[in-house]
């Protein structure tokens, strides 16, 4: 049987054509619609594919309403030969995991998958995410309902001897990883540019049909899909509320001039004095909103307790943010009360020894897995055993870091454990909820719950994200939590784990992992960071990074980073990329230079202490997000500033 690749597609609002709807939740009925970004580099990746193997098919598949057959005709134009819409009305308000239910069900209903009588002979192809959600969980919660290896983040992927070799993106570096087929691969932007589509394929587009598909058709109930209602099904996540994020900078001192000596000495001189404070009014302490009387308390959690989260090791250390995960996990603890605990879970090979510090940051308990053949992470396994660790312990919440391995792993540990994931939280607390009966009209109260809070739509709404199945899971963003104080002195339990693992759960091969000196951990360890964007293509950030160079010499911690338009260009590698599709970090002093200020950026840096723009556009957005400015061009300004860190200036800083 010939190969098949599957394309899943997914057409999105623009952000800019948003609005909040009465109800306080996001309204995109009347937002005018593109395919995802990432998306069409999941759909330029099965073209490639098609090419190395001319034999194959190509199809699209979709979920969402009518509407998303004109993106569906493109991928037509650009050569996939047929297109699926799963289209239904019960199926609107899914989470990430109902999406990923109907998406693997309509898939099967196709006669994809690896049980008896279903086509084998299939590759999955992705966006890595999508922008009006950026949760990364959709293709390891399709991967996972219908069983199959996956992998994601990746670059480029080519066949090669009856499996697919590919490019990984991870913190710090790659690795090239080998998936049998059948395989479910996610995208990043940073692969092969999408094509676009010819005059002849509009035209074979135009006469071709797509196949819509409702839930009857494929055989998918009701009980996990739409919108979710505590007690009676749907999705198991839901938004409870949707708030606009205002910045609490105030405005930036900035330092313009005949030349570039005048300018940056300007700058030094407002950097010395301190900047701009925000002006302080009396604020009363609100009272917390009392709950109606007599209303009924349902404790859905059955019974689960205790917080788990995931220790990732990488080159035999902990990673930072798997020890920041440990901070709103104690947090979350110390809410709950009634001695909940939290357990931190550690798996690898020869790695017991770091049970002891993970104690120290805050575990109550550490339960380590080490096995020979986990000397680095690999989705399958890993999460094999952490559902076998749930199941057994019945924890109430499950914290992971959004990493590019949490990303993977805890979608599709959701799956395992029939629960909602909320992806890269900011915050972490917990509260209620109030439900009324839309029947009964009877209200009642789900308490304790996680409130799970992440930026959303472009950066500029916080949604509270809550879930009624456990354990709840969700994602942390990296670099959003400080690392607790190190206690050497504190005792905890370690306990060890034995699981069970199928051969099936090693198909995937890790040929190399490539990871450089820093790993993940330099950009979240630099005191300051220095940034490049669009105005520094002139000598591909050179300077940026001769700025980065001599605050090294001066024995500062520093480290250079980019904006997203740099590594879509090839200029910079993923793992410097900051912002919401890359990393967050916080920083003594990000210096910003040549960046316009998108909200997607601003969100990986604004949690820095102090944060200086360079920029020859004093009209730029990044001036309104940060502490210090200097108005000048990127080539005078920047070796002129290169100058004073050489005669000692460190931005406030102690050199060493």
């Amino acid at each position: 049987m010939a190969l098949t690749i599957i394309s899943l597609m997914k057409q999105v609002p623009l952000p800019s054509e948003m609005r909040m709807g009465d109800d306080g939740l996001m309204d995109r009925t009347k937002a005018k619609s593109i395919i995802n970004v990432d998306c069409s580099y999941g759909l330029e990746a099965g073209l490639q594919l098609k090419a190395e193997n001319p034999d194959a098919k190509l199809i699209v598949c979709s979920m969402g309403p009518p509407s998303f057959t004109a993106s569906l005709k493109t991928a037509l134009s650009m050569g996939y030969d047929e297109a699926y819409l799963l289209s239904d009305r019960k199926l609107g308000g899914s989470d990430t995991y109902a999406t990923g239910l109907a998406l693997s069900t309509m898939l099967k209903h196709l006669g994809f998958g690896v049980t008896k009588g279903k086509n084998k002979n299939f590759i999955i192809v992705a966006g890595r995410q999508t922008s009006d959600g950026d949760t990364a969980h959709v293709p390891s919660q399709v991967a996972e309902n219908l069983k199959i290896p996956q992998g994601t983040f990746i670059e480029t992927a080519d066949l090669i001897d009856g499996k697919v070799h590919a490019k990984r993106i991870i913190e710090g570096g790659y690795q090239i990883l080998s998936l049998p087929i059948p395989c479910a691969m996610s995208f990043t932007p940073t692969g092969i540019a999408p094509r676009r589509p010819q005059l002849s394929g509009a035209v074979k587009a135009r006469n071709s049909e797509i196949t819509v598909l409702g839930i009857d058709d494929i055989g998918l109930g009701t009980d996990h899909i739409g919108i979710g209602v505590p007690g009676e099904g749907g999705s198991p996540t839901i938004v409870s509320k949707v708030v606009t994020i205002k910045s609490e900078r105030a405005p930036a001192k900035i330092a313009s001039g005949h030349n570039e000596s005048e300018i940056v000495s300007k700058f030094i001189n407002d950097f010395n004095k301190g900047k701009n404070t925000l002006e302080t009014k009396e604020v009363k302490a609100k009272k917390a909103k009392s709950r109606e009387k007599d209303l009924k308390v349902i404790d859905f959690r059955d019974g689960a307790k205790g917080i788990i989260t995931w220790a990732e090791v990488v080159k035999g250390e902990i990673s930072r943010p798997s020890l920041e995960l440990l901070t709103p996990a104690k947090n979350l603890a110390k809410e709950l009360g009634n001695d909940t605990k939290v357990t931190t879970l550690l798996i690898g090979h020869n790695i017991e020894n770091l049970a002891q510090e993970l104690i120290s940051y805050g575990a109550d308990e550490v339960i380590v897995v080490d096995d020979e053949r986990l000397p680095e992470y690999r989705i399958l396994p890993f999460s094999a055993i952490f559902a076998q660790v749930i199941k057994k312990n019945n924890y109430e919440i499950a914290l992971f870091a959004a990493t590019t391995a949490g990303r993977e792993l805890a979608p599709r540990i959701g799956v395992k454990t029939s629960s909602g994931v909320t992806a890269d939280c900011t915050e972490l607390l917990i509260g209620e909820h109030v439900h009324r009966n839309k029947q009964t009209k009877e209200k009642v109260v789900y308490a304790p719950i996680l409130e799970s809070r992440r930026p959303t739509y472009g950066e500029s709404k916080l949604a509270t994200i809550i879930g009624f199945v456990c354990p709840q899971i969700s994602t942390a963003r990296a670099g959003t939590f400080e690392v607790p104080k190190k206690d050497e002195t504190r005792e905890g339990v370690i306990t060890k784990f034995k699981p069970r693992l199928l051969k099936a759960e090693f198909a995937t091969e890790i040929i190399e992992t490539v990871i450089g000196e820093g790993g993940m951990q330099g950009l979240f360890e630099a005191d300051i960071i220095v940034s490049g964007g669009r105005g520094t293509t002139s000598d591909s950030m050179q300077l940026v990074k001769d700025l980065a160079q001599a605050l090294k010499n001066q024995g500062i911690k520093a480290e250079w980073a980019s904006s997203r338009v740099m590594v879509d260009e090839g200029i910079a590698e993923y793992a410097r990329q900051i912002g919401q599709t890359g990393k967050t970090v916080r920083p003594k002093v990000y210096v910003a230079i040549g960046i316009s200020g998108a909200v997607q950026h601003i969100a990986g840096m604004k949690e820095s202490e102090t944060i200086v723009a360079i920029n020859h556009n004093a009209k730029e957005t990044i001036f309104h997000n940060a502490d210090f400015g200097i108005v000048g061009e990127y080539e005078d300004v920047v070796p002129e500033l290169i100058e004073k860190v050489n005669a000692g200036f460190a931005f406030g800083l102690e050199t060493k």
